[in-house]
């Protein structure tokens, strides 16, 4: 019954962070239209965390170096304990390990938070690549 309440108390909590807005719309320069890969940790990283910053960029590296050469997509890794940092983790609601795609779609920005996503598989490069690799191509296509 204790293991239940325990579950049920974890679900509750993990829909309240879900409940937060997934996407959230802002403005800037009509002429940008990108993907900004932003995976945002604390000083102190756990495995899982590094396996997601690795993750990441074995994925963009593969899948989207042209893109990234053309600086249609971005990689950022950033310190959320940092206080220069302090204002782009406060714009994404960062207060420790996340994975973000800022889109901008024409100077529009589009928060898609990936960060439960990210550590769901973050230790299976093979999965955690493939389905990065499918929402960044999805987003591509919309710009």
């Amino acid at each position: 019954m204790i293991k239940f309440f325990k579950m049920l108390t974890l679900a509750l909590f993990l829909m309240a962070c879900n409940d937060q807005s997934k996407s959230k719309t802002h403005s800037l320069d009509q002429s940008i239209s990108k993907i900004e890969v932003l995976d945002f940790h604390s000083t102190h990283r756990c495995m899982t965390c590094n396996a997601i910053e690795a993750n990441t960029k074995h994925t963009l590296d593969t899948y989207f170096s042209n893109e990234m050469k053309a600086d249609k997509i971005t990689f950022q890794v950033i310190n959320v304990d940092k206080e220069e940092n302090e204002k782009i983790a406060e714009k994404f609601e960062a207060s420790g390990t996340a994975l973000i795609l800022n889109v901008i779609k024409k100077g529009k920005e589009t928060k898609i938070d990936l960060t439960e996503f990210a550590f769901m598989e973050g230790n299976n490069q093979d999965t955690f690549s493939k389905e990065l690799k499918s929402k960044i191509e999805k987003e591509l296509n919309t710009l």
